[in-house]
């Protein structure tokens, strides 16, 4: 099986070693500026400082993306600090010259609560608890969709969901015959559980393996797909290059060795699980 490249190193001049126009999709979960405990990086940057850090990478991981690339950015906020995802896109598709067009915005359901036709509540999902007579827990993320033209076409059916009344299929022309609809741009993707989040998540602010690979189905290049992460953390990304079948394209990019290390030893595991599975 081809090996990804796992690269030790800071973003920026990591970033700056990579081939120009050398990846089809992006998709990264860089820090998010709220005090965050990250093992070697310091989350509390004055808010200028910090856009300014994000356009200069930004500016990177545009210089590596094919023209028809896709740049999937996830951010997320806290109650208290609620404007940092809409100041971080805007520095990045404001101004004179923009770096890239925001093409789609998505929101992550991390956790959400419905009501049935039976009038009966059902919870589902993960989110973090916080003490407050101010403010709700916080159960969403933004994923900001971007690209150089705005004009990148998907498959949008890659990533969609069946019909549940199946007389829509022949009904509307653009299902092509197919039980497949457009997923919309709200993901309810929830958390694996865990038992022990130093064993099993050894990482502050990470994303599920299923949001990513939903970016890969979604941007629709298939097992082409030249895949970079430049903020790895503990390698969801990997494993969901490998469950999707780039890993021989994959890139990330990872600051902290303990962090790396630690996908390593996720991916390791994971492509011994597949092994396994294939002996059965």
């Amino acid at each position: 099986m081809p090996h990804p490249q796992l690269l030790l190193g800071d973003c920026l001049s990591t970033l700056a070693t990579l081939p120009t126009l050398g990846y089809d999709l992006v998709v990264t979960s860089p820090p998010y500026n709220l005090g965050i405990a990250y093992k070697s990086f310091k989350d509390t940057a004055p808010r200028e400082d910090f856009l300014k850090w994000c356009v200069a990478w930004a500016a990177e991981v545009k210089r590596v993306m094919a023209d028809d690339a896709s740049f999937f950015l996830n951010v997320g906020a806290a109650p208290a600090n609620p404007l940092l995802p809409h100041q971080l896109i805007l520095a990045l598709t404001d101004g004179e010259n923009p770096l890239f067009v925001l093409q789609n915005t998505f929101h992550w359901v991390k956790s959400i609560t419905i009501e049935t036709t039976g009038r009966e509540q059902i919870s589902a999902g993960h989110f973090k608890p916080i003490n407050s007579k101010r403010y709700v827990n916080d159960c969403h993320e933004y994923i900001f969709h971007l690209t150089k033209s705005g004009q990148v076409s998907l498959d949008r059916r890659a990533a969609g969901v069946p019909y549940v009344h199946k007389s829509n299929i022949a009904r509307w022309g653009h299902t092509g015959g197919e039980d497949l609809r457009c997923r919309g741009n709200t993901w309810f993707i929830p958390y694996e559980t865990i038992q022990s989040r130093d064993k099993e998540r050894p990482h502050p602010a990470t994303f599920p393996v299923a949001l990513v690979e939903q970016c890969i189905r979604l941007h629709g290049k298939g097992v082409e797909t030249r895949l970079l992460d430049p903020f790895l953390g503990i390698g969801s990304s990997a494993i969901a290059a490998l469950r999707q079948g780039v890993i021989g394209q994959f890139t990330g990019i990872e600051i902290d060795p303990h962090y790396l290390e630690a996908a390593r030893e996720r991916l390791q595991l994971e492509m011994d699980r597949r092994a396994g599975e294939l002996q059965l």
